[in-house]
C-alpha cells in the first residue's frame, strides 16, 4: 500500500489530543494560591511565545526537505507539537476556571486554603504541610492538594485539636501544633 493513504501517526500518541481535566473533582472549586497561578501563566506564555513558535520553526525546515514519511524531526516535531498544544489548552482551562485565594499574611485560628500546618503524628514525628490548589501539589515540599485525605481531616481544625487522618494502613491521629499563612513561593 502507498505511504500516501496511511495515518502519519502510529495511533501511539492518539491520547495526546484529548484534554485531561483529571486533579479537580466533579462540582468543586479550582481554587489555586497567587503564586501557583503565576507559575502556570509562565508556563503558558513561555510556551505559547517561545517553545512552540521554535517548534513550529523546525517543523517548517523538515517539511521542506522532502519526503515527510520518513523524516524523523518531522514527524518528532509534529507529536512534540501535538504535546505542546494539549499542555497550552489544559493551561488555559485551567486558568480560566481558577479561583485564586489568597490567604498569606492573614492571622486565621482555623485551617483554612493557604495554610501551612505543622502537626505531630502519633509517634512524636513532627511535619509541616501547605494546602494548595491541585495544580500545585508537591508532596516533596509539603504541599499538599486541599482535596486530599490529610487537607481534608486538617480543615477548618484549630492549634491543640487532634484531627483522624483516614490512611489505607488504618486512622492516624495527628495534633496541631502551629497554623501559619506565610506566602508560598
Amino acid at each position: 500500500m502507498s505511504k500516501a493513504f496511511t495515518k502519519e501517526s502510529d495511533g501511539a500518541d492518539d491520547d495526546l489530543d484529548r484534554d485531561d481535566d483529571a486533579g479537580v473533582p466533579g462540582g468543586f472549586t479550582n481554587y489555586i494560591t497567587p503564586a501557583g497561578q503565576r507559575r502556570l501563566a509562565d508556563e503558558l506564555e513561555r510556551l505559547w511565545k517561545v517553545d512552540r513558535p521554535k517548534l513550529v520553526e523546525t517543523i517548517a525546515w523538515a517539511a521542506g526537505n522532502g519526503d515527510r514519511s520518513e523524516n524523523g524531526d518531522y514527524i518528532y516535531g509534529k507529536r512534540k507539537l501535538r504535546e505542546i498544544d494539549r499542555r497550552i489548552r489544559f493551561l488555559g482551562k485551567r486558568l480560566d476556571s481558577a479561583v485564586v485565594v489568597d490567604n498569606a499574611g492573614r492571622s486565621h485560628e482555623q485551617v483554612f486554603f493557604g495554610a501551612t500546618v505543622t502537626v505531630l503524628d502519633e509517634h512524636g514525628n513532627e511535619r509541616a504541610v501547605s494546602i494548595v490548589g491541585v495544580d500545585e501539589l508537591d508532596p516533596g515540599r509539603g504541599r499538599v492538594s486541599w482535596v486530599s485525605p490529610i487537607a481534608t481531616a486538617l480543615l477548618k481544625a484549630s492549634v491543640g485539636d487532634v484531627v483522624a487522618l483516614k490512611t489505607p494502613r488504618g486512622s492516624e491521629e495527628l495534633e496541631i501544633v502551629d497554623i501559619r499563612y506565610d506566602p508560598l513561593p
